[in-house]
């Protein structure tokens, strides 16, 4: 019973270890003239926007972790028991080096769809910020509007 206690407890820790993107690792200011109001208020519908972009892959990435850890602690009691027989104790310690092994593979196969949500969530971010006239890196502004007037893009043409 202890160990089942144990088992669950490392899983859910582990699980924990995962998380969804919190928000954008890119910086975006806002265009020249736009009031910093507008431009937080743009900020937030851009992180929802993102969030349920990226929703499925984050919750994969969750999911992955889990799973891994627990079909590693199912193949490690099995193998415990095959290996010595079929021995209470080498049952529980084949099923902790197979939690452990299982959980390190699904920590490494979930980090990875976690840096590819990070990747599209920045994206989608992106998206919409310059899609409200925001400068966005490696992007020059967009037309102006007649609300904020023209854009401040820094490029000066060649004469």
């Amino acid at each position: 019973m202890k160990r089942t206690i144990l088992t669950l407890a490392i899983i859910s820790s582990l699980a924990a270890c995962v998380s969804a993107p919190t928000g954008p690792t890119i910086a975006i200011m806002p265009r020249e003239g736009k009031p910093f109001e507008v431009f937080q208020q743009e900020d937030q519908q851009c992180r929802e926007f993102a969030a349920n972009a990226v929703k499925d892959t984050s919750n994969a990435a969750l999911k992955e972790g889990a799973t891994s850890a627990v079909i590693g602690a199912a193949l490690g009691a099995a193998a415990g028991a095959v290996i010595q027989g079929g021995s209470s104790q080498n049952i529980g310690t084949g099923a902790g080096v197979g939690l452990l092994g299982g959980a390190a593979m699904g920590a490494m196969n979930s980090s990875g769809k976690q840096n590819q949500a990070q990747v599209q969530y920045n994206i989608a971010y992106q998206q919409c910020m310059y899609s409200k006239g925001n400068q966005v890196p490696s992007y020059p502004s967009q037309g102006g509007s007649p609300r904020y007037g023209p854009p401040s893009s820094g490029f000066k043409p060649i004469q």
